[in-house]
């Protein structure tokens, strides 16, 4: 980062009105002040997006700490012209995160039954389908369209951070209803998610049609 001119500093609190990438453009000034800006918008972002991949509370703070860092190392490197600083962190979060993930693989922390449901969160809840807004969208409608077992055991496991025996202490039910739960779920959310997004791909077509015909 360049030098910085103190008298040309803009405040933490106005720093606070700006955009991202203005913010961006004064930490790559040196304002350190930007920084703490960028954190306080994107720090829950990227634990969160920590959590869904470790699901460990402990071990996805501290990767949502070197992503912090890594980013105040490289914000010379931010190109708005690129992308948003939105998906910039995202990308971070998401290839540290998993990173990390097979270091904790290698070293066993996991059991077989929480890597399989790590994996299966993954390619559910990957950056590429939890940024557009309407995928927030079909999945708060899918939840509800689910078996209140099955709604309860997936919030319980992508919001709380709860693993199967945790869940299973919490609704004192079996393991294998649990693990049942989860996976029935989550299939449903899948198939909930796509069909939708097919069904409203068709439709969008024949409501620009409509509208050249008004």
């Amino acid at each position: 980062m360049s030098s910085y001119d103190y008298h040309d500093r803009i405040s933490y609190t106005d720093l606070l009105a700006l955009d991202d990438e203005r913010v961006m453009q004064q930490l790559q000034m040196g304002n350190t002040d930007a920084f703490a800006v960028v954190f306080k918008r994107y720090h829950r972002l990227v634990h969160v997006t920590a959590l869904h991949i470790l699901r460990d509370a402990a071990e996805a703070e501290d990767v949502t700490q070197s992503v912090f860092l890594e980013i105040y190392r490289k914000a010379g490197q931010f190109d708005a012209a690129r992308g948003t600083l939105k998906v910039w962190l995202l990308q971070y979060a998401y290839s540290r995160s998993t990173n990390h993930l097979n270091y904790l693989l290698v070293r066993h922390v996991y059991s077989k039954t929480e890597v399989s449901a790590i994996d299966e969160a993954n390619s559910f809840w990957s950056p590429t389908r939890l940024q557009p807004q309407e995928t927030s969208r079909l999945t708060a409608q899918a939840l509800e369209a689910l078996s209140d077992a099955q709604r309860q055991t997936i919030k319980m496991f992508f919001f709380e951070g709860l693993d199967f025996k945790e869940i299973a202490r919490r609704r004192n039910e079996k393991f294998s209803n649990v693990r049942h739960h989860y996976y029935r779920g989550l299939q449903q959310l899948r198939s909930y998610i796509d069909l939708t997004s097919k069904r409203e791909e068709r439709e969008q077509p024949l409501s620009l049609e409509r509208g050249k015909t008004c």
